[in-house]
């Protein structure tokens, strides 16, 4: 039933925000990791949905750039997916070694990878022909970027469902901003999806991993919280900030 509620939500996102039309090509960013593994899953199955429901055809291919961080063997992941017809592109990258260079308080920096991660991905997705870019970020990720951005940043806002990257020519997509993180974990166990542990030395130890644990702390008093903060995010109706004369 997890997947059932995993897809019903992407669903809801595609015909809330117009993800994907009927030719699309959709290039998914896959790092291995349990979001990202099923966001190209769920992709598989919702081009039944669609085709049947909407009439809408689509092409996806899964696009996995090694960070060169020392990853565990990709392969556990490729051979989750021979079973169904999925193209997987799997590219080796520099990124590890550009990150090491650029150290801040030598620390590597999550923007700069995670700028660099979104380049490599588009760069491979136009090669193949995709006019679309797709990555896993869910709710929860919605929500936690939501109180970075107001703790650190000075500003309410969050990441877009769908953005047209004007100088790449590439439309970038979430089917997943619907989806809660419990809903993806049950439904990887449900159709026993295997998943990698990321390689990266910052991994546990980012200010998104301390807005986690302060959110998990406001859930834990406050049951109703969650479903409320991703509803705010697009409850337009009830927007009241304050505008200078």
């Amino acid at each position: 039933m997890s997947v059932k509620k995993v897809l019903a939500s992407m669903r809801k996102a595609d015909l809330d925000y117009g993800l994907i039309e009927n030719g699309d090509k959709i290039g998914i960013g896959i790092s291995g990791g349990k979001d990202s593994n099923l966001l190209l899953y769920c992709l598989y199955l919702y081009r039944f949905l669609a085709k049947n429901t909407f009439d809408k055809d689509f092409e996806i291919v899964g696009i996995h750039i090694d960070l060169n961080f020392g990853e565990e063997d990709f392969s556990i992941i490729t051979d989750w997916f021979s079973k169904y017809p999925i193209d997987i592109v799997s590219e080796r990258s520099k990124i590890a070694d550009i990150l090491d260079i650029h150290r801040k308080n030598d620390k590597i920096e999550c923007s700069r990878c995670s700028t660099l991660k979104k380049g490599a991905v588009i760069q491979v997705a136009k090669r193949l022909g995709c006019n679309k870019v797709a990555f896993a970020h869910h709710s929860d990720d919605a929500i936690e970027t939501l109180f970075l951005n107001m703790i650190y940043g000075a500003r309410i806002a969050t990441f877009d469902p769908k953005m047209h990257l004007t100088n790449q020519d590439v439309t970038f997509i979430r089917p997943f901003i619907y989806a809660f993180e419990k809903d993806i974990k049950k439904a990887t166990r449900e159709v026993a999806l295997p998943s990698i542990k990321s390689g990266c030395p910052n991994d546990g130890f980012t200010k998104r991993q301390d807005i986690k644990e302060l959110l998990h702390e406001i859930y834990h008093r406050y049951p109703h919280a969650k479903e409320n903060f991703q509803l705010s995010l697009h409850n337009l109706d009830k927007l009241n900030l304050w505008h200078k004369e």
